[in-house]
């Protein structure tokens, strides 16, 4: 007997299985508490909490023209944008395609996360791109999304992803060699990338309960 889908869990949990719902939080809990982890460390148990009850609210809005991996994120998306709205304090709208989660004043979980300098300044660096261009990339190179599930996600066109995808690894590089504090730091980061980004995958999960 095949093991049921993610939307057949979905279903199910919405009809009152809870064990379907722990079953589809054991499938996503890592995905989604990653995507929060590198943003807003501190909330990103309860915006993880939120997305899960997110999928059994909306529950007439998921029509299958996704896939539902790309649905999950997209409800973690807005979960994100409304949280980051209510969050800044200085009362302006919070420009996504033009401010970081630096500018933003939010502690980086980095010294907790990150073990080498090459994962700090990675992780330092991402949370200086705009929060689109930290989605994307992230997206991309953690949860190896497709360049079509990442427009769903974020709701843009398949050309705009592309080229922002480009211009945030351009970017990227730049601001990594701004904060590094060594040539050999900078080379080191720069010659590893992929190694260090995968590495990153699994650290910003927190470890099994006992």
């Amino acid at each position: 007997m095949s093991a049921p889908t993610d939307f057949e869990l979905l279903e199910a949990w919405r009809g009152d299985d809870e064990s379907a719902g722990r079953e589809l939080f054991a499938r996503y809990f890592d995905s989604v508490f990653r995507f929060f982890r590198n943003k807003v460390d501190d909330a990103a148990e309860d915006l993880t909490q939120q997305t899960f009850m997110g999928l059994v609210q909306s529950k007439d809005r998921f029509r299958g023209d996704a896939s539902f991996r790309t649905y999950v994120f997209m409800i973690a998306r807005k979960r994100l944008y409304s949280h980051l709205r209510k969050r800044d304090r200085r009362g302006n709208a919070v420009e996504f395609g033009s401010m970081s989660v630096a500018d933003l004043g939010i502690v980086s979980p980095s010294r907790a996360v990150a073990v080498r300098q090459e994962q700090q300044l990675l992780l330092s660096a991402l949370r200086r791109l705009p929060i689109d261009m930290q989605l994307a990339l992230e997206l991309f190179y953690w949860e190896e999304l497709t360049v079509t599930e990442i427009s769903a996600v974020l709701e843009t066109p398949v050309g705009t992803v592309k080229s922002r995808l480009q211009r945030a690894r351009s970017r990227l590089d730049g601001v990594i060699a701004e904060l590094s504090e060594s040539e050999d730091l900078l080379r080191s980061t720069m010659d590893n990338f992929e190694m260090w980004a995968k590495d990153l995958q699994a650290r910003l999960v927190p470890p099994p309960k006992a």
